[in-house]
C-alpha cells in the first residue's frame, strides 16, 4: 500500500485493488486513503476508537467528492473520534433515521390501528395518512418540524376545510406518541404546539314533526329505507344500525345486544324493541350474518354491513324532494343528516315526553354524569323495562306524528 499526496492526478492512477494514504506533506490526514476495487475510486478513512481498528467510506470519487473535500471530512471526523464518538456507527444510525419516513412509520402504525380501532375510524385514520400528508412522506419522522406540519395544515385548511384539516392533525398526533412510545427517538411530536384549526360548533339541528314525517314517508321499501326507520325509533348510531347482525337479536327479537366491538364507547349496549322497530328487522335471508347490506364487497374487506350510505341518501333526498315540489314547484331540499335523527329522538324525549335524562342517556349508550351518577343501582333489569316503556313512548308519539293510519310502530 503506497504512500503519498491523495490529488486528482494519483485518484485517477490508481489500478484495481491498489491503494493510496494520505502523507509526505503539511496538509496529510493519518488514515485518510483512496482505494480503487473495480470501479470508481472511494475515499476511506481508518482510524482506532476503544482499541479496535475501523475503516468508514467518505464517498465515491467524483461530484462531490474530490480529493481536498474528502480530506477535509476525514479531518472533521477524526475530530468526532477524539471526543470518544464512533462516525461508523453514527453514519449507519443516520441511515437508519433516514429510512425511517413518514410513509414507512405509518405503515407500521395502520397494523396496530387497524386492530384496535373500529374499521370506519381505521379507515379515516389510514385516509389522513396516506393522502392529507402524502407531501411529507418521504421525510424522515425525525426531521419532521412543527413549521413543516404548520404549513401543512394551513394549506389543508384552505383547500378542505377546519373539519379535515384538525382531523388530519389529531391522526398525524396519535401517530407519532405511537412511534415515541414505541422506542423511536423522536424529540417532541412534531404536532405539539401547532394551531388546532378552529371546527365549526357542534351541530344542533333538531328535525321538526313535519320534516320527520316527509323523511319517515319517503323512505322505500328497501335496506336503506329500513334502516333510517330504525334510525328513528331507536335513536341508535348510524353504523350501529347499519351493521346489525341477526346474532345480536334475541330469539323473540323484542332486544337488541350491540356488542362492545361497535359501540362507541366499548361497552355493550340493550335497546328494547318496540313493536314496529320488530316489524322493520327483516328476516334472515341474502346477506348472510347481517341484516343489512351485503357485507364484504372482496378479499380483505372489513365486515361492515351495509355500505352506499352517500348514494342511499341521495336517492332518498331526491324522493323528498320530488313530494315537495308536488305542493310547491319552489320547493327546496330538506337540510338534515342521519345524525340529526339520533338528536330529535333525544329532544323530544325529554322536552315532550318528559323521560328522565339519565333514562335518555342510558337508550343512547351515552356516558356521563346522569348515566354514572345511577350507575351503582340501576341494574340492567331496571333499565330494560324502563327503557322499553320510554322508545314505547317514543314509538306513539311517531305514530300520531308521522304514520297517523298506522296502527303502531
Amino acid at each position: 500500500m503506497a504512500s503519498g499526496s491523495i490529488t486528482l492526478r494519483s485518484v485517477a492512477a490508481l489500478k484495481p485493488g491498489h491503494t493510496i494514504w494520505d502523507g509526505g506533506h503539511n496538509e496529510a490526514v493519518k488514515g485518510f486513503g483512496a482505494r480503487r476495487q473495480k470501479g470508481v475510486p472511494v475515499y476511506v478513512l481508518k482510524f482506532r476508537i476503544l482499541g479496535r481498528q475501523r475503516f468508514l467510506t467518505i464517498g465515491r470519487h467524483g461530484s462531490p467528492w474530490t480529493p481536498e473535500q474528502a480530506r477535509r471530512e476525514a479531518r472533521r471526523l477524526l475530530g468526532e473520534v477524539a471526543s470518544g464518538k464512533d462516525p461508523q456507527t453514527e453514519k449507519a444510525t443516520a441511515r437508519e433515521r433516514a429510512a425511517d419516513t413518514l410513509v414507512e412509520i405509518a405503515k407500521k402504525y395502520l397494523t396496530v390501528a387497524k386492530a384496535t380501532q373500529k374499521p370506519r375510524s381505521y379507515l379515516e385514520t389510514e385516509r389522513h395518512l396516506h393522502q392529507n400528508w402524502k407531501p411529507l412522506h418521504t421525510v424522515s419522522v425525525f426531521d419532521i418540524s412543527r413549521r413543516q406540519v404548520a404549513a401543512r395544515l394551513t394549506q389543508l385548511q384552505s383547500e378542505r376545510g377546519p373539519v379535515a384539516a384538525a382531523r388530519a392533525r389529531a391522526a398525524l398526533s396519535a401517530m407519532f406518541n405511537w412511534a415515541i412510545r414505541e422506542g423511536w427517538e423522536i424529540e417532541v411530536n412534531p404536532v405539539f404546539g401547532t394551531n388546532k384549526p378552529a371546527e365549526p360548533p357542534a351541530r344542533e339541528r333538531v328535525l321538526s314533526g313535519n320534516e320527520l314525517r316527509e323523511i319517515w314517508t319517503s323512505c322505500s321499501e328497501d335496506d336503506y329505507g329500513r334502516i333510517v326507520k330504525l334510525l328513528i325509533l331507536t335513536g341508535q348510531r348510524r353504523e350501529e344500525v347499519g351493521g346489525m347482525r341477526f346474532s345480536e337479536l334475541d330469539s323473540s327479537r323484542t332486544t337488541w345486544t350491540i356488542p362492545s366491538s361497535r359501540t362507541k364507547n366499548r361497552r355493550e349496549h340493550l335497546v328494547p324493541l318496540s313493536a314496529g322497530a320488530r316489524d322493520i328487522v327483516p328476516a334472515q335471508g341474502g346477506n348472510g350474518e347481517f341484516c343489512f347490506g351485503e357485507g364484504p364487497r372482496r378479499a380483505g374487506d372489513t365486515l361492515r354491513g351495509f355500505s352506499g350510505w352517500s348514494k342511499a341518501k341521495r336517492l332518498l333526498d331526491d324522493r323528498i324532494l320530488e313530494k315537495r315540489r308536488i305542493c310547491d314547484p319552489r320547493a327546496v331540499p330538506l337540510e338534515w343528516r342521519l345524525h340529526d335523527l339520533r338528536r330529535t329522538c333525544a329532544t323530544v324525549m325529554a322536552d315532550r315526553l318528559g323521560i328522565l335524562p339519565h333514562v335518555i342517556e342510558a337508550i343512547l349508550n351515552h356516558v356521563s354524569g346522569h348515566k354514572a351518577g345511577v350507575a351503582g343501582v340501576y341494574n340492567r333489569a331496571k333499565y330494560i323495562t324502563t327503557a322499553r316503556d320510554a322508545l314505547s313512548l317514543w314509538a306513539e308519539y311517531l305514530r300520531q306524528t308521522v304514520a297517523p293510519e298506522k296502527a303502531a310502530l
